[in-house]
Formats: structure tokens, C-alpha cells, sequence
């Protein structure tokens, strides 16, 4: 920190430390704030950990079920000596079970969705380049590669899909993030129905649209597409039609989660955004955390700022759980302070 003490740097950077010792953040009398006004939160780095004998690679999605189980995907370290990519915490962050070893190297986004009375887990898997869906225990219901259906592959291009978010009539829409920037709609058991967007910067066009999610926050549900090469928001109606762009306080936006009429941006560039009903940035937390670092031993990381946020959750109740594109993985809960 070229000189400086822990409390001078926090200061600086605009972060607060509150509690009796100051040479350290693990005691409960020690917090580390981020945010301000009604969004205060402490900082937990690596409040989710492996189990003994496996060891994160870059995390990059995380869920939670109704029963508040998290479910968290990585692409696993070339040292652990498990090949799980799914792992599963209960609501305190304790570790429960881990499957997904076909995963391995490609884990990537990780959603969820109810269906009826059962809950399914949807992964994408940017190494194998496919798209699963699972139960709750890693059973396989069906999986899907490039859709040759929309005449957008026969020439070889790529396919790699990123990220997925459900319509409300059961079907759901996939985002082939690091392929060829299109956008698929399929029904609930898999079957293709539309293509839209495409590589590009003009409106309805996007470049690596990475994130992708059901915005019902007005009386018209729009889709929210993390157009992360265009460094914005798109916005498009339900038949794949341009509606707006969002550019306010993004930089690279990854996914989305939304809560109570807020929308949570992780972004690439080292933060996590907040937004309100009018996408106006309400707080920007842990900003400010340089890139050389993504590769360094978590030992040179700062306390309370990102490197890479790839996902970031609304939990159930109302704390924020961000998982960094490290490849030591990172994932921290920002736990909200509550007057």
C-alpha cells in the first residue's frame, strides 16, 4: 500500500472501518463498510469456501433456492483433487454437497428457476460450449448446443452460451455471450422457437451480451441484456424488439439481480452496481481495485474492493453475495446494515 496503514488507505479509497482493532477484519468487532445512507453493508471476503481437498477456479455464477441454499459454480483450480464445479452452502455459508465434474473448466453462468413445485438448475458451460439443465442434485434433464434450427451456425460460427433468464409463460432466453452475440428463445423443455440481436453496435444489435435477465419491475416486462462489449444495458421487448438503451454508471455490466424494485449490476471493471426502478445508479460499492491483481496471490488483494465481479445475487434476505473471475476464486458477502 506504498506506505500507507490500513486505516489510512481505507480512508482514502472511501471506505469506513468500524470496531475496537484496527489490524484486522475478522474479529466481530471489526467491520469493514461499503456503501452509504440506507445501503451500508460489511465486507466478507471469502465468506464462501471450498471444501478440504477441492479449490476454487475462476467463480462465476451463483443461486439460491427457496429453502436459501446457494448453489456456486467455478471452473476449478488445476491443483484440487476434486473435479465438482456446483457446490452448495447452506444460508450461513456452510459447506453441504458438490456435484457437476463435466463442468469442469467451463462452469459458467448458474441460474434458477421454480417450475411447478420443483426448483432446476440452469447451467452454462463455456468449455464443453453447452447448455444444461439439471435438478437440484446435478441430475441431467436435458442438454443443447448450438440451435442449427436458427440457420445462424451451419457456416462453423461459434457458439458459446453465457447465461440464461426465464420468460413468463415458462419459456426461457439464452444468451450465447462468448459465440456469435446472438440471443435464443426455447421453450420450457428445450425446444427452439427465435433468434434476435447479433454481433454489432447499432440498437438491437449487442457485442457479447454476457448477462441476461427478466426486468418486471414496471407493468411491461423487458429483457435486460448485460451488452458488455458495448459497455451497456440493452433493453429489449419479449419478440426480440429494441426498446432502450442504459448506459448510466456501466462500465462492463456482467448479470443482474433484482429485489424490491432494485436492480444489482456486477461489473467487470472492479464494482457492483445499484440501480433504481429508473435505472439510476443508487450506490457503487468496491470500486477502485486494479486488474494487475487478478492474478496475484489473494495475499496482495485489498480489503473491500473487486478485481473482476463476474455474478452477484440478492440473497433472500436482502444481503449481496459477489463471485469474482479470479482464478484463486473470491466470493464475498456484503452483508447489509440494518439500523
Amino acid at each position: 500500500m506504498n506506505g500507507l496503514t490500513r486505516r489510512d488507505f481505507l480512508v482514502a479509497s472511501g471506505s469506513v472501518l468500524v470496531g475496537s482493532a484496527l489490524s484486522g477484519f475478522k474479529s466481530l468487532e471489526d467491520k469493514l463498510i461499503l456503501g452509504n445512507g440506507n445501503h451500508r453493508y460489511s465486507c466478507h471476503h471469502d465468506w464462501l469456501t471450498p471444501p478440504p481437498g477441492m479449490l476454487f477456479g475462476d467463480t462465476h455464477g451463483v443461486a439460491q433456492d427457496r429453502h436459501g441454499n446457494i448453489y456456486l459454480a467455478h471452473t476449478v483450480h488445476p491443483d484440487s483433487k476434486s473435479d465438482d464445479t456446483i457446490c452448495v452452502y447452506n444460508s450461513r455459508g456452510k459447506f453441504l454437497r458438490s456435484f457437476g465434474s463435466q463442468f469442469k473448466g467451463g462452469a459458467h453462468g448458474l441460474d434458477l428457476r421454480r417450475e411447478g413445485g420443483e426448483e432446476f438448475l440452469y447451467h452454462c458451460d463455456v468449455n464443453r460450449r453447452k447448455f444444461t439443465k439439471t435438478k437440484l442434485d446435478g441430475t441431467v434433464l436435458f442438454e443443447l448446443g448450438a440451435p442449427e434450427a436458427s440457420g445462424k451456425y451451419r457456416g462453423g460460427e461459434a457458439f458459446n452460451p453465457t447465461n440464461v433468464a426465464f420468460a413468463p409463460d415458462g419459456d426461457f432466453f439464452l444468451a450465447d455471450g462468448y459465440g456469435s452475440s446472438w440471443i435464443h428463445r426455447y421453450s420450457s423443455t428445450g425446444e427452439y422457437k427465435s433468434t434476435f440481436g447479433g454481433y454489432g453496435s447499432e440498437k438491437g444489435q449487442v457485442n457479447c451480451p454476457h448477462g441476461i435477465w427478466l426486468d418486471t419491475r414496471r407493468q411491461e416486462p423487458l429483457l435486460a441484456v448485460a451488452d458488455r462489449g458495448n459497455r451497456r444495458i440493452q433493453y429489449f421487448d419479449l419478440d426480440g424488439k429494441h426498446v432502450r438503451f442504459h448506459t448510466d454508471g456501466m462500465r462492463m455490466p456482467c448479470h443482474f439481480s433484482i429485489r424490491k424494485g432494485e436492480m444489482l449490476v456486477p461489473d467487470l471493471e472492479s464494482m457492483i452496481t445499484i440501480l433504481d426502478e429508473d435505472n439510476k445508479p443508487i450506490v457503487q460499492l468496491g470500486d477502485g481495485h486494479p486488474s494487475s491483481l487478478r492474478g496475484r496471490p489473494k495475499s496482495e488483494f485489498i480489503d473491500g474492493k473487486f478485481i473482476h465481479p463476474h455474478d452477484a445475487m440478492f440473497l433472500n434476505n436482502g444481503d449481496i453475495l459477489v463471485a469474482e473471475w479470479v482464478p484463486a476464486g473470491r466470493v464475498t458477502l456484503l452483508r447489509r446494515e440494518r439500523n
